[in-house]
């Protein structure tokens, strides 16, 4: 173990620069001062200024904190500078691959030149491949916790060495029930040990997540739960149902810059990539339907400017790291006012400025208010009423149906198929009517414009 650690000891002793003086008073080592000045690193955010001299000490933190204000680096500063002068571990769980993938490629970026080993173990990657990756004495674990429960089952991962635990994200890990796994990990880790909880949130769950495994703890709260940085204009735009595709299409035409679109569900955020794609739209999805390859390859394509859109489902909503996304389009509003604040903040990142525009059915306006009361804050709405008509016709004009049908059938108008060989019992010139009366000319648009 003292092999391990030699290779990361060196930054300890380095000479300060002046150029430094954003990070100095956080006793960070000189070293790594110079290795996050060379990053792009320049004046510590708020999680970071109250977080890294506590941890650096040691001690136990809950951090309160919302998506996008620099949480990663508040830890990895100091997991990295503790194991440079402490033999052992860190073990980092976080709720979904993306996140992980993530905090994995900060903690290369700063302690690729000093020697710092990771190992990633999420679901829907090589577990063979992990496995070698463990043999190979890691300074840094980071993972799920359903996979790295497995790799405990299967004897392949031994956490005695942990000296420093991190749960990134717990609130949204309780959310998807990871609870009882966190508990099975946490059993296998040594109790002396230092523990950092990071949360956007502070339901009961947390506290009392707190109050079991930390050591008074110290507590520190940037903002408040809701809190949307001031620099995100955000806009509500009413549409009916069946003008939305239209609505969605014409806000991209007048955006130039990249965007992420929120689906609620993942088989809608399947067709509206589609349909986006028949626009001649460069778009990329991702959600659970898709592999772990598919998904990194969707974020790569979007994070270097291959794709210029990203139709998301929430799965993208926390911890994704995408420098520089212009516009967030809730094309469906979270029935979570919560996920609305994660969503926005995938915009104004850094303190920079952002948009977001969300579309809502005029039934919604009571998940609007309770959206508005979360974020203590009035959304300038866009219209009064829902776009319809006339008005949102030209934009689904635009829209082409896609064709995803098979050869040889087509829909019986009731959400079934029927054979194209079976009778038809209405003579031609009915169906010619039928075919282009204004009634069907505009049920043939509002399905095109849809396609959900």
């Amino acid at each position: 173990m003292a092999e391990k650690n030699r290779a990361i000891y060196f930054f300890m002793h380095h000479t300060l620069k002046e150029s430094d003086m954003g990070f100095k008073n956080l006793t960070i080592a000189p070293k790594l001062l110079d290795i996050i000045q060379h990053i792009g690193y320049t004046t510590p955010t708020p999680i970071q200024e109250r977080a890294i001299p506590s941890l650096i000490k040691g001690k136990d933190l809950l951090g309160i904190a919302q998506t996008g204000t620099g949480k990663t680096l508040a830890y990895a500063v100091p997991v990295i500078q503790r194991l440079a002068t402490e033999k052992g571990q860190s073990l980092i769980l976080v709720p979904t691959r993306e996140l992980a993938l993530q905090v994995n490629e900060s903690f290369e970026k700063i302690g690729r030149k000093i020697g710092l080993k990771t190992a990633v173990l999420i679901g829907g990657a090589d577990i063979q491949r992990q496995i070698r990756m463990l043999k190979n004495n890691p300074h840094v674990i980071v993972g799920t916790p359903g996979r790295i429960n497995d790799h405990i089952e299967r004897k392949t991962l031994q956490l005695d060495a942990v000296k420093i635990l991190v749960l990134d994200e717990a609130d949204l890990m309780l959310d998807m029930g990871f609870a009882p796994q966190i508990s099975r990990i946490i059993a296998c880790v040594p109790k002396e040990r230092q523990t950092m909880l990071f949360s956007a949130t502070m339901p009961q769950e947390i506290l009392r997540l707190a109050k079991t495994y930390m050591a008074e703890p110290v507590y520190v709260e940037v903002a408040r739960s809701g809190t949307v940085a001031e620099g995100i204009e955000q806009e509500i735009l009413y549409v009916e149902a069946n003008t939305k595709m239209g609505a969605l299409n014409h806000i991209l035409k007048e955006h130039d810059g990249t965007v992420i679109v929120f689906i609620r569900t993942k088989h809608s955020a399947k067709r509206v990539c589609y349909a986006l794609r028949d626009q001649h739209q460069s778009a990329v999805e991702i959600h659970s339907n898709r592999s772990l390859a598919q998904r990194r390859a969707a974020l790569d394509g979007f994070k270097f400017g291959k794709n210029r859109i990203l139709v998301a489902t929430d799965i993208a909503a926390r911890g994704i790291d995408v420098s520089g996304v212009g516009l967030i389009i809730n094309y469906d509003l979270p029935e979570n006012p919560e996920d609305y604040v994660h969503r926005i903040g995938r915009t104004g990142r850094a303190g920079k400025t952002g948009r977001a525009i969300s579309l809502a059915a005029y039934n919604q306006k009571q998940l609007v208010e309770r959206i508005e009361k979360l974020i203590n804050t009035s959304i300038r709405v866009v219209n009064e009423r829902p776009a319809g008509g006339y008005a949102m016709q030209e934009h689904i004009k635009t829209v082409k149906q896609p064709s995803r049908q098979p050869s040889g059938s087509f829909h019986n108008g009731r959400g079934g198929q029927r054979n194209s060989h079976q009778p038809h019992h209405r003579s031609k010139h009915v169906r010619w009517i039928k075919k282009n009366s204004a009634s069907h000319l505009r049920k043939r648009l509002d399905t095109s414009a849809l396609y959900r």
